[in-house]
């Protein structure tokens, strides 16, 4: 750990980074097989700042996502649902903000690839109003 940290402060000092000394400290060590959470083209992501929820027609998708947490169990964090209206119908439709807090949890393993472990499970809590007619507080099962 010692050597780590000080290979990171010389990368730091070469090229002109000023490390704050909170920050060195404070860093928790990057998990070498973090869960992840796989998309609809089938590429597993890790913290990812958007995520497509209707792969179909892409009129769901969570954007500007701000993960609190990615562990082995959970991961959560905070962005935006925007929501095709589909008013009058989908093509012609306007997309609209919904504040949302994301969970991820139920870890299991990826088929196909025997030593990663996808999250299966998506929670949407909105943090105002939620999109007609969904419930403010919904649970999908990750599919992909």
């Amino acid at each position: 750990m010692r050597t780590a940290t000080l290979l990171c402060a010389a990368a730091a000092l070469a090229t002109g980074v000023t490390v704050p000394a909170s920050a060195q400290t404070a860093a928790a060590p990057m998990d070498p097989n973090p869960v992840v959470v796989v998309d609809c083209f089938s590429k597993a992501q890790v913290r990812p700042r958007e995520y497509l929820l209707a792969c179909g027609d892409g009129n769901n998708r969570l954007v500007n996502l701000r993960w609190n947490s990615w562990g082995q169990r959970t991961a959560t964090a905070i962005g935006t649902d925007m929501v095709n209206d589909c008013t009058p119908y989908c093509a012609a439709g306007r997309f609209r903000a919904y504040p949302v807090t994301v969970t991820l949890s139920r870890p299991r393993q990826w088929p196909g690839h025997p030593d990663v472990q996808r999250y299966t499970s998506i929670r949407l809590l909105y943090t105002d109003k939620a999109p007609p007619p969904v419930a403010k507080d919904v649970t999908y099962k990750l599919v992909y």
